[in-house]
């Protein structure tokens, strides 16, 4: 038996090169779809070149071309669909081209799928900004984070009203709503998993996307962290390979969730603040960060957490990474790099004198 063919848009970014290492491992032949355009996909790609050359087949493209998603398509049995515009700031600086990538990328690889003479199954990743500001939340703050007052203790579920909010909420909630229809105008084994806040290696981040990344590479680096808002803003980390891990067991048992969203993320358990996250990567590493504060930004929730109980009780899938866990393993990925950085900077300066 031929070993399952996987495509995975996106497949170069952060959580697309963790998912492709565990199925390339596994033994699966995986297609990444990839533009190369995010800071550090190029890296992301050859380190998985460098590990699993024989199953894996790089495919440089964009989801905005309708053509090059189909051939990508043409031959799978899965589609992870990640490729996307990330960040909420991009949006609002230029919403056509976040609508392109995420509205319409998204459909063309619906298209794509579609248009298969055996359809693939596909999970589609989505994002908590789908419900909005959750500006109705009754919040009272405590010394270091928000706490919600008239929300269940489990977190946000999906049975919470959707309320797209900035460009890229509209973006990411187009697609998140067309994958959903897709399963049932057309009957796709389409799943949607709204996903919080992931964070792990080779998550190339900033302050802009990927924040849990930036604050710990700046913490190593002693560089200027902004913290927006007043810090108190309590979001539930993930660690990638507990997010991997859903995804897999969404894979596996596609026929049985189709046509639905599950919320994805670390729950109660891993709730954090902003201000909170800050103590534990300066217990962690040892180093004070210095800190500036700004106002708050568009879009931004001061609390989600996400209820996980329906993906649980369907897959019986829990995170099992805690949080001081995963910031270690995020320190370690990024200790050899800096190294090489203060390599290349030590030999720049000397063929210079």
């Amino acid at each position: 038996m031929n070993a399952p063919r996987i495509l995975i848009t996106g497949g170069a970014g952060f959580i697309g090169v963790n998912l492709a290492a565990r199925l390339l491992k596994s033994g699966m032949h995986v297609r990444v779809f990839d533009s190369l355009a995010r800071p550090g996909s190029e890296e992301n790609i050859a380190w998985l070149e460098d590990r699993h050359p024989e199953r894996l087949e790089f495919v440089r493209a964009d989801v905005r071309d309708p053509a090059a998603v189909k051939r990508a398509a043409a031959d799978v049995e899965h589609v992870y669909h990640l490729a996307a515009q990330v960040a909420v700031t991009t949006s609002l600086v230029d919403p056509c081209t976040d609508f392109n990538v995420n509205a319409g990328g998204a459909l063309n690889v619906l298209e794509a799928v579609r248009g298969c003479q055996r359809p693939p199954s596909l999970i589609c990743s989505s994002t908590n900004k789908v419900y909005g500001g959750l500006a109705d939340l009754e919040l009272r703050a405590g010394g270091s984070r928000y706490e919600p007052v008239n929300e269940p203790p489990g977190g946000v579920s999906e049975t919470r009203p959707l309320d797209f909010h900035s460009p890229y909420g509209c973006s990411k909630g187009a697609a998140d709503q067309y994958a959903l229809d897709y399963a049932r105008s057309y009957g796709l084994d389409a799943v949607v998993l709204r996903m919080s806040c992931i964070y792990g290696p080779h998550q190339h981040g900033n302050e802009d996307q990927g924040w849990v990344a930036h604050f710990v590479r700046s913490a190593l680096d002693d560089s200027l962290v902004t913290v927006y808002g007043d810090g108190r803003q309590v979001r539930d980390v993930l660690f990638v390979e507990d997010l991997v891990e859903a995804f897999e067991r969404a894979r596996r048992q596609i026929q049985a969730l189709r046509g639905q969203a599950f919320n994805i993320g670390g729950g109660p358990g891993q709730a954090v603040s902003v201000l909170e996250l800050i103590r534990r990567i300066e217990q962690l590493t040892g180093r004070v960060m210095r800190l500036r504060y700004d106002a708050w930004r568009v879009g931004d929730q001061r609390y989600y957490v996400s209820d996980t109980t329906r993906f649980t009780a369907a897959t019986g899938w829990r995170p099992t990474v805690g949080i001081d866990q995963g910031l270690e393993a995020l320190c370690a990925w990024f200790e050899p790099r800096r190294a090489q950085a203060r390599h290349d900077a030590y030999a720049a300066a000397g063929a210079q004198s």
